[in-house]
């Protein structure tokens, strides 16, 4: 599990989207990144389907341990 990572549900509260914020880094060509969350976001409030392509965050991973 890496953070950040975000979620998004439909008006059924089913799971349609997760995946990173935007393509942060270096910028395209034209100055611009994809907002995929936003775009995300916007398709299943359109459609109720997140996007078939969904690319998962780059992040810090969570390290679990087990106390004793």
């Amino acid at each position: 599990v890496c953070t950040p990572d975000f979620f998004g549900y439909n008006a059924d509260l089913e799971l349609q989207y997760r995946g990173r914020l935007d393509a942060a880094g270096p910028k395209s060509e034209d100055g611009t990144q994809r907002r995929e969350l936003f775009e995300a976001m916007k398709q299943i409030a359109e459609t109720g389907k997140g996007p078939e392509h969904q690319i998962p965050s780059m992040g810090c991973s969570i390290k679990w341990r087990m106390d004793e």
